[in-house]
């Protein structure tokens, strides 16, 4: 095994075959044809009636068409300069998939929330996705240019900075480490302005109030004294509305006990043990996101004592990577075990419920689920309303989580030796970014053309 001064030296000496300057470099191309051709071989799975409203929520903004389309991304990355270090990559890091969890000890933490791409890939994919959807996000915002380089460069910084300072720390330190949000600012608190930390703080506190009795309020209505899920077609239909024309392009077969004990299989037992006090009170479809419309969604509401104490589940189709052409087949045959076994490499608090099961699909073939808690303590940041405070403060936590992520499922020395002590790496980011974000512009202009009949 090699030593870890090795480890650095070899991460350094990579910079011979791929500089820090060449890893920003990004020329943008205009009327890209293969706009179209990707986005439409990922609809071509999937529920075909939920198209146009895909096509809708993308055609929103150029933030929201990058957020549907990863796989452009991914494609794009293929094609320029990389390094041969590998991470659990999450596959889609962009600004919006980071968000609050409660841990086991109900305290709250900052980490990735989708995994839906998950996969090992060089760890510039993860980071060029984040930096370029900080620049993204920014010109959303209307920020100016300044404070969006700023966001940029302080973000490539904070992900330097701390995979050095992972490098300098044990196995088993690195591993527990997470961001508990109240240490955190602490312990970062010459580098977060007071006002970054205010906000960071008040979305802390909306996140405490947000539990699985809070999406049942949302989600639930009392008729003639029972409660059952809110109908509200596309977006939410309860099986019991369900037509024989929408059990058809749902593809519903769904057995739900006999799926409730497949899924549980890939529980250890006390979860199960867990699961068992609760029972299945209704399922619908429900429409997530902006890249997963069109995936099958599930909603399991479960009761346990009464109906003060509800078990809110999502039933989510998993499909493969937008990595996989790329960087190679998932070892698991399973996609949402994929996805699971990825997202708890990546997770410190991880979800206590995760899990995942295959169902047969009306023409034979089989669809791949993962299964986890629709709502536990979770909170987000609202980027539609966000100041440039808490935009840069936002970006230095996603930063500092995607740092700690790869620095304990890839070869942080390596890493940390290739990307250096100086800030080469933080300019090249800023250039990419730019680069990107012009071409995601771009893109997005090709998108809103040959998807005018549907928007």
């Amino acid at each position: 095994m090699k030593t870890v001064k090795e480890r650095k030296k070899q991460g350094k000496h990579y910079r011979e075959t791929t500089s820090r300057k060449d890893l920003g470099t990004w020329e943008v191309q205009t009327n890209r044809q293969l706009v179209e051709q990707l986005i439409i071989s990922q609809e071509v799975t999937r529920v075909l009636e939920l198209i146009p409203i895909r096509r809708k929520r993308m055609a929103a903004s150029p933030f929201s068409f990058f957020r549907g389309a990863a796989i452009l991304q991914a494609h794009d990355l293929a094609s320029t300069p990389k390094t041969p270090f590998l991470v659990q990559a999450c596959g889609d890091a962009h600004i919006s998939n980071f968000g609050l969890f409660a841990s086991a000890e109900r305290r709250i933490v900052f980490d990735v929330n989708d995994f839906d791409e998950t996969l090992p890939a060089p760890f510039e994919v993860d980071i060029k996705r984040l930096l370029a959807s900080i620049e993204i996000c920014g010109r959303d915002r209307n920020f100016n240019a300044d404070q969006r380089k700023k966001a940029v460069f302080k973000a490539a910084e904070m992900y330097r900075k701390t995979m050095r300072e992972h490098s300098d720390t044990g196995n088993m330190e690195v591993w527990y480490e997470h961001l508990d949000i109240e240490n955190f600012l602490k312990d970062k608190k010459d580098e977060i302005s007071e006002e970054e930390a205010a906000l960071i703080n008040d979305t802390v506190n909306k996140a405490l109030s947000k539990t699985s009795a809070g999406a049942v309020s949302k989600l639930m209505e009392t008729v003639d004294g029972k409660m059952r899920i809110k109908s509200n077609p596309p977006l939410v239909v309860p099986v019991r509305e369900m037509t024989e024309k929408e059990k058809g392009y749902f593809d519903f077969r769904f057995d739900l006990n006999r799926t409730l004990e497949d899924y549980k299989k890939t529980l250890p037992d006390h979860r199960r043990r867990l699961l068992d006090q609760f029972e299945p009170l209704e399922l619908a479809h429900k429409v997530v996101g902006v890249g997963s419309v069109g995936r099958q969604a599930w909603i399991l509401v479960m009761m346990g004592r009464e109906n003060g104490d509800p078990l809110v589940l999502q039933i989510k189709e998993a499909a493969g990577s937008v990595l996989e052409e790329y960087y190679g087949h998932s070892v698991y045959k399973n996609c949402g075990q994929r996805v699971v076994e990825g997202q708890r490499a990546i997770q410190t608090a991880g979800d206590v419920l995760l899990g995942w099961v295959r169902k047969e699909a009306s023409n034979g073939k089989s669809k791949d689920y993962y299964v986890r808690q629709l709502w536990d303590d979770k909170g987000a940041f609202d980027l539609k309303t966000i100041t440039p405070e808490g935009y840069h403060g936002l970006s230095l936590i996603c930063a500092w989580t995607l740092a700690t992520a790869h620095a304990k499922t890839g070869d942080r020395h390596a890493i940390a030796g290739y990307l250096g002590k100086n800030d080469s790496f933080e300019t090249a980011m800023v250039s990419y970014a730019s680069a990107y974000a012009d071409q995601n512009e771009a893109d997005y202009e090709m998108f809103l053309k040959f998807s005018k009949g549907m928007i």
